[in-house]
């Protein structure tokens, strides 16, 4: 599997809006006291939910983009 292989936009309209809430919530949570590894792993979900790529979806070959996104239609 190539470098160009883990780069393809595969997380899907709904995948995407859920990643940034819940990253948003757990990002929160380390400046509203809870101080745990929690907040490292709300940044990535905000950051591959911005960005509609998840290098392990492409390691997984999983792709929740629907079929009309994928066929370029939304």
């Amino acid at each position: 599997m190539g470098m160009n292989s883990l780069f393809k936009y595969n997380v899907g309209k709904i995948d995407r809006i859920i990643r940034i809430v819940v990253g948003i919530i757990l990002v929160g949570n380390v400046f509203t006291g809870l101080h745990t590894p929690l907040g490292w792993i709300g940044l990535v979900l905000i950051v591959t939910g911005i960005g509609g790529i998840c290098p392990a979806y492409s390691l997984l070959n999983i792709n929740t983009k629907s079929l009309s996104e994928k066929a370029g239609l939304k």
